[in-house]
């Protein structure tokens, strides 16, 4: 059972094949015509909808830690809140390319897009496992 971000990775290194991950960092923002209640309820941190601003694919090695990846993702000068990372699994022994991850990154902005994030494990910025829904 996963219930950080490094039991992700220990994981991951346990998968027969390699592992990619994909990451969709988002923001969290209020609707324009949001109630008065729903307002009051995304100031005291609940509620609102999670826009996509930057996605990266990564080999497991290159994102062993989170905090380095926070870190990298600061000189991106997007705000996030919530970091949406999926695995994408290789073939014969070879880890996905950069390439190979390039449509199923596509397909889970599009889902998150669309509130549709149950495949995903939603992290906070302090490496937090999240419960949306």
């Amino acid at each position: 059972m996963i219930e950080s971000y490094r039991d992700l990775v220990e994981a991951a290194d346990t998968q027969s094949e390699p592992q990619r991950f994909l990451f969709v960092f988002c923001e969290a923002e209020l609707p324009d015509d949001a109630s008065s209640e729903e307002k009051q309820r995304f100031e005291s941190g609940v509620g609102g909808a999670l826009t996509p601003v930057v996605c990266v694919d990564k080999l497991v090695d290159e994102a062993r830690s989170f905090d380095s990846l926070v870190e990298e993702s600061q000189s991106t000068g997007h705000h996030w809140d919530v970091v949406f990372v999926a695995a994408l699994s290789g073939r014969a022994g070879q880890s996905p390319t950069a390439d190979e991850a390039q449509q199923p990154m596509q397909m889970m902005v599009e889902t998150i897009r669309l509130g549709k994030v149950a495949n995903y494990l939603p992290f906070s910025r302090t490496g937090e496992l999240l419960m949306i829904g």
